[in-house]
């Protein structure tokens, strides 16, 4: 989970943040004062600073204004949390170098973290397509980033809603990506090819996803590839039987996003 600091001289106020933002699963830091917050993220790696504006001795105006002077990590994420909330302190926090801005009137401690999980969530998608223009731009011009190969993904999937969302959305994310619209072609493909991770619907034409993962199982080219499995309805039953038969993850069709698929392949590829 992220590491953040919370910068709030309200020794109140900093104490619930503290509690339901470690709660949420966030490491946490927290001081009273600008030049403690400075002091901090030279010597510590950050993910994010909550940052209020009025403090004692330096602002928070003139806090962002000099991590955002070059001699900090221009990766952390600045979210100002603030009662002085007015368009003119909104934009002059952004000019500077906000990456967000949170009245905290309008949010009670628990909204707070759900609010800035989300913003975090928004951050890491604009970095990894960032990195994913980036790459293919290098690749345009040498052929392969760095020196190394995409990951191949077979997806074996026959509704074309889900390939369009989920099989566009890995290729956004750098991955070589093959489809296969029935069961027996996608095992097919399995054993023609070599690929680092399968996707597969449970219910498929020709060869249902249990049939599928058995076979795969059987082989030695396949037997430990990563399987994520998607189906329109899940059952507890289902989901425990995937697992025996060394399914990776299993999900609901309509309970992950693609950017959530996603993250699981990347979490089961740098395994």
């Amino acid at each position: 989970m992220a590491k953040i600091v919370i910068v709030e001289d309200d020794p109140m106020i900093s104490e619930i943040y503290q509690k339901k933002f470690t709660d949420a699963g966030f490491e946490v830091s927290a001081v009273t004062t600008g030049e403690q917050v400075l002091t901090l993220v030279k010597k510590e790696k950050v993910n994010a600073i909550l940052l209020d504006l009025i403090m004692p001795k330096m602002d928070g105006f003139e806090v962002i204004k000099r991590l955002r002077s070059g001699a900090y990590d221009p990766d952390i994420k600045i979210i100002v949390t603030s009662n002085l909330s007015s368009r003119e302190d909104q934009e002059k926090a952004r000019n500077l170098g906000a990456n967000g801005f949170i009245a905290k009137a309008d949010y009670t401690p628990g909204n707070l973290v759900a609010e800035v999980n989300r913003l975090l969530k928004q951050y890491n998608e604009q970095k990894k397509n960032e990195v994913r223009l980036n790459g293919a731009e290098a690749e345009a011009k040498e052929g392969n980033v760095n020196g190394e190969k995409k990951k191949r993904i077979l997806m074996i999937e026959d509704e074309e809603i889900i390939i369009d969302m989920f099989g566009e959305k890995l290729k956004q994310d750098g991955y070589d990506v093959t489809f296969a619209r029935n069961g027996a072609w996608g095992v097919k493909e399995a054993l023609k090819e070599k690929f680092d991770l399968f996707v597969m619907d449970m219910m498929m034409p020709a060869m249902t996803g249990e049939e599928m993962v058995t076979r795969l199982k059987m082989e030695e080219e396949t037997k430990n590839i990563p399987i994520i499995m998607l189906s329109a309805s899940v059952e507890d039953s289902y989901m425990k039987k995937m697992e025996q038969l060394g399914v990776n993850a299993f999900f609901g069709k309509t309970q992950i996003t693609p950017s959530e698929l996603s993250n699981k392949v990347e979490e089961l590829l740098n395994k």
